[in-house]
């Protein structure tokens, strides 16, 4: 019995290195995390005016986080996911996101502009410029939720 024990351990242990080492882990990148996590409740928010209706609703509790990211010219986030939903402003340079779904084609969005990651999507974002990224994002998660996860490269 202890050595089917073992051996089961053992192909856990592989597993985890072998997740690591498809990881694709950032480069030239810093994260500052400014705010967070911060617990709110439910939320059920609604927001109407001419020509711009919002709302925002939660069930059980959320983690928020208010995150900036400096990326050098060349650098990238790595892949990655988010179990939540991340609204991304750039401050200076030019993001340039890429999609797991659709590798090749890139999204750009240059200073004073944003996205929006969904949760669960998995996503890069590159500094193809010449002078340095910084983003500032606002994380809405599950609570307890780890903030980010390092994906494979499609």
């Amino acid at each position: 019995m202890r050595s089917k024990t073992l051996w089961t351990l053992a192909g856990f242990m592989a597993l985890v290195a072998v997740g690591v080492a498809w990881a694709t882990p950032g480069s030239g990148v810093s994260t500052t995390i400014l705010s967070g996590p911060v617990t709110l409740g439910d939320v059920d928010l609604k927001s109407k005016s001419d020509g711009h209706k919002a709302m925002i609703k939660t069930w059980g509790d959320s983690d928020v986080y208010i995150v900036q990211n400096k990326i050098a010219p060349g650098g990238h986030t790595g892949w990655h996911s988010h179990p939540g939903i991340s609204f991304v402003t750039v401050k200076s340079g030019t993001a340039t996101e890429y999609h797991s779904d659709d590798p090749t084609t890139p999204n750009t969005y240059p200073a004073g502009t944003g996205f929006v990651e969904e949760a669960g999507g998995v996503y890069i974002i590159r500094n193809e410029g010449t002078v340095d990224l910084e983003l500032v994002a606002f994380q809405l998660l599950p609570q307890g939720a780890v903030r980010r996860i390092d994906q494979p490269a499609p």
